[in-house]
């Protein structure tokens, strides 16, 4: 049971969370998320991915790089089986004054098609060119709608690297 001030998304009624301005330019300024699902008995999947993020969803699309024929990718089975999913961005550095990361917790669903899926798609296809010459239009996004933001350490843009 959670007191009537909670922040948990079963006392929030499940409403979408919106990100700070120093967690949106935090986001934005990298490129690698990992977004970790489990399946319906509690097993984590964790994986590197590419992202976006709009007010209060976080987008991956499914690519055109190789992966097993005929068999659903473990993440997108996962969130047909259990939707709850959480994603971790994150900055490294020798210089530990520098580390910071944002946890999105939220509800996954995986678009087909229509116009969420294209926008998301569009979006993730400004962000990494490498998505410009593939076909992503067939594939599925997964959208991670944001019920939870954690973060922690240095958000802000941080000056060049100096040598250790």
């Amino acid at each position: 049971m959670h007191p009537k001030s909670c922040r948990h998304p079963r006392c929030a009624g499940g409403a979408n969370v919106v990100l700070t301005g120093a967690q949106r330019a935090f986001l934005d300024s990298l490129r690698v998320a990992h977004l970790a699902t489990a399946d319906r008995h509690g097993v984590p999947h964790l994986v590197p991915v590419c992202f976006c993020v709009d007010e209060t969803t976080l987008y991956i699309t499914v690519d055109e790089k190789p992966k097993r024929a005929g068999i659903p990718l473990k993440r997108l089975r996962n969130i047909q089986e259990n939707p709850a999913v959480a994603v971790t961005i994150d900055r490294w550095d020798e210089d530990w004054t520098r580390l910071a990361w944002v946890m999105l917790r939220g509800t996954a669903d995986i678009l087909s098609g229509g116009e969420e899926h294209a926008r998301a798609q569009a979006r993730l296809r400004l962000r990494y060119p490498q998505y410009r010459a593939m076909d992503l239009a067939p594939l599925p996004v997964i959208a991670v709608r944001i019920r939870r933001v954690l973060s922690w350490g240095a958000l802000y843009p941080l000056p060049a690297q100096r040598p250790i």
